[in-house]
């Protein structure tokens, strides 16, 4: 039987105490975050929406369930099917944290992939 992967979402600029894997799945670098103190396993960024896709959501929670069926979308690209297979992959034996750098992480691209991955 197969495990249900366990995937958490979280804002990057928040403890890391628990997580196991922390993947950071922004395009962009955190404003006014280091390397060091974000202790990230990963940036996997090949797996962020498009420019164009995140500049038209503008994290408006009215746009998010768009928002969501866009980016559900782009992730049949060969190069963004490739790094959520990768995360899923992270995902299969130990608890993936998903980070981002919004203010809303639950209405966030991670919350896409972290749904996505639970399948």
């Amino acid at each position: 039987m197969t495990r249900k992967p366990t995937v958490q979402v979280r804002r990057v600029y928040d403890p890391s105490e628990g997580d196991e894997t922390r993947v950071l799945v922004d395009r962009i670098w955190p404003r006014g975050l280091s390397k060091d103190k974000a202790h990230l396993d990963e940036w996997c960024k090949q797996v962020a929406p498009s420019t164009e896709l995140r500049k038209w959501y503008s994290h408006d929670p009215e746009r998010f369930a768009e928002f969501g069926r866009r980016y559900r979308t782009e992730l049949k690209d060969p190069e963004r099917a490739d790094a959520l297979a990768h995360l899923h992959d992270l995902a299969e034996d130990r608890t993936l944290t998903l980070l981002t750098a919004t203010k809303n992480p639950e209405i966030s691209e991670a919350q896409v992939l972290a749904e996505l991955l639970r399948g």
